[in-house]
């Protein structure tokens, strides 16, 4: 387990230097994953929660502490870190992790300790199960049925999938099969591979061998560049679709040609320049932009940093109210009043969605939330 800042102080007096600074009246626990297969998303939302911390750092005048651990891309050593954050350090929110896998073993520990969890992985736990977790990434439904109207519109007819071989690639599917029907799209191979997976041959020989209009992909991250590379060796020729998961620099910099000219749904932030000065997300998007350029010296280039971000802003909405109730930081009172106030979330502007949360639904997001996208010349730019 690697502590990647055991117990970060963000007053100002503390960044200055200043002796003597207390400890924090708040604390926050954040899992991602620095290392492993999932670590070049993991980074990104390392780099997120610093442009976070950059952007604001107290609730209601009360200093605030965050403790981040790398969960290495391991589902058990999530749940262990998290486990540790809950019961040694005395943490009253989680945030994580980068992987949907990881994500579900951390909730399962949030909902047995009875520790709110905001998830910035695309997890769902339905019902009683995900009473204590948020999840910001947009549902994949929501955003599938923006993909299949723009297939719709390019005439595609016959369209083939492949996805990772876990709860995300299951998740694509199942929106995938419940809205490709409606707009009279069949969805003729449904091929799996793990994150870990070098090579994708086998699979996408047998998609070509169908000869689909279209392929579409479940997966994130650089193993997500993986089915596009294959199909370029194979002279495919048809439209290439995505996911939002997939905006991240090394998506581009490994897929390379095999990538350009792939279309996926996206929050508003990826091209706040781009967006009219009348959208609803335009202004905090460019605020989290310059935040980030603040402390990673560059613009951002992916999509995963600013759900870090949302993350940040939305404890720090919902700690403001919980700290009302009277109960204090460090206590199962102080817990349940802080999730109660996340799933209490109403209108609150991030950088991807205007987040209003309800206690039976794990998503927050709406229509507002997505824009298509397509990549051209290795820049993302809205799609015609």
């Amino acid at each position: 387990m690697k502590v990647l800042r055991h117990i970060r102080t963000l007053a100002l007096a503390a960044l200055l230097g200043a002796a003597g600074a207390q400890a924090a009246d708040l604390k926050v626990g954040f899992i991602t994953s620095l290392s492993g297969p999932v670590s070049s998303l993991g980074i990104a939302y390392d780099k997120g929660m610093k442009a976070a911390l950059a952007y604001r750092s107290q609730v209601g005048g009360r200093k605030v502490q965050l403790i981040a651990l790398d969960d290495a891309s391991d589902p058990s050593t999530a749940a262990r870190n998290a486990r540790k954050l809950i019961e040694e350090d005395k943490v009253d929110v989680i945030i994580g992790s980068a992987g949907a896998p990881a994500t579900l073993a951390i909730a399962s520990v949030a909902r047995e300790t009875k520790t709110p969890l905001i998830a910035i992985a695309n997890a769902d736990l339905p019902g009683a199960e995900g009473a204590w977790m948020v999840t910001l990434p947009q549902p994949a439904p929501l955003m599938m049925s923006a993909m299949v109207e723009k297939m719709k519109q390019a005439g595609v007819k016959t369209l083939a999938y492949i996805g990772y071989s876990d709860s995300w690639g299951d998740l694509v599917y199942d929106a995938l099969t419940k809205s490709a029907p409606a707009a009279g799209i069949e969805v003729v191979s449904n091929e799996r591979y793990a994150r870990s997976a070098s090579s994708v041959a086998g699979q996408v020989l047998k998609i070509v061998a169908l000869r689909p209009d279209a392929v579409i992909t479940g997966a994130s991250g650089t193993p997500g560049a993986l089915p596009y590379l294959a199909l370029a060796e194979r002279g495919y020729k048809g439209k290439i679709y995505g996911m939002h998961s997939l905006i991240n620099p090394d998506f581009i910099r490994v897929g390379g040609p095999s990538v350009q000219g792939v279309q996926v749904p996206t929050g508003p932030v990826v091209v706040a320049e781009q967006l009219p000065d009348t959208h609803p997300m335009k202004k905090v998007a460019l605020e989290f932009r310059a935040a980030y350029q603040k402390s990673e010296g560059a613009a951002p280039t992916d999509t995963f940093s600013a759900y870090s971000f949302d993350a940040w802003t939305i404890y720090l909405d919902a700690a403001q109210r919980a700290l009302a109730s009277k109960a204090e930081p460090g206590t199962a009172q102080f817990r349940l009043a802080l999730r109660d106030a996340i799933v209490g979330t109403r209108e609150l502007v991030g950088t991807h969605s205007v987040y209003n949360f309800k206690p039976t639904e794990r998503y927050g997001s709406d229509e507002r939330s997505r824009v298509v996208v397509q990549l051209n010349k290795g820049q993302w730019k809205l799609a015609p």
